[in-house]
């Protein structure tokens, strides 16, 4: 048991940076904060943390090891999600302005435009899931951290364990973008936001283009 703490002690270390870093992800995050509210902001952060679990669980069973060793098939996830953050971008750029109100903000349930839960959801899922680079990072860290010997429920539980933190990083920041100062001042520069945040995602969509597969 003592081996496996140490395990796991050792790929938060290294997982910590990766969560707090700037990404796709967390501008995925913001934007929803600001533009949908807090309830999809929420909703999103679990898409995202569902969706970390799915590279971890293909890691683990190997398909990692598959994609990262065939162009062909990075090359797919790769386009894949140049597409969406291109696509999700251009979205962004052609947002009107944005309602901010208090109802918005709490959850948009019967505010004018509140996104659905699968839709915030989705979001979230997508925008991590077609990401390539996580298939390089999880499978360098469990080949290099975690023990060939060890079980695969355990293994599991590492990623149960990660994924949990993640989501509660971008609840944080859901909560924290949603504060009424936060929230008055998004409100006075919501259509320029989501033109930078349209921008970010598309340069995004560059960067990922330009990745290689190693």
């Amino acid at each position: 048991m003592s081996n496996y703490l140490l395990e796991l002690a050792s790929l938060m270390a290294i997982f910590a940076f990766a969560i707090v870093s700037p990404g796709a992800d967390l501008a995925m995050v913001m934007r929803q904060s600001i533009v949908h509210g807090r309830r999809a902001a929420i909703v999103t952060s679990f898409g995202i943390g569902t969706s970390l679990m799915f590279h971890v669980a293909y890691t683990i069973l190997g398909l990692g090891l598959l994609i990262s060793q065939s162009i062909y098939l990075f090359n797919i996830v790769k386009w894949c999600g140049v597409a969406y953050l291109v696509y999700i971008g251009i979205k962004a750029l052609r947002a009107g302005k944005a309602d901010l109100s208090v109802e918005t903000v709490k959850g948009g349930e019967d505010g004018k435009g509140g996104q659905s839960a699968l839709r915030a959801f989705g979001l979230g899922f997508l925008a991590n899931a077609l990401n390539p680079k996580p298939v390089f990072f999880f499978l360098s860290i469990f080949s290099t951290v975690v023990s060939a010997h060890t079980p695969i429920a355990i293994k599991f539980g590492y990623g149960l364990v990660m994924a949990t933190c993640l989501i509660a990083w971008f609840v944080g920041v859901s909560l924290f973008m949603t504060t009424p100062k936060m929230r008055a001042a998004f409100a006075r520069m919501s259509q320029w936001i989501d033109r930078a945040s349209g921008l970010v995602f598309i340069a995004l969509g560059i960067k990922l283009a330009t990745e290689k597969a190693h």
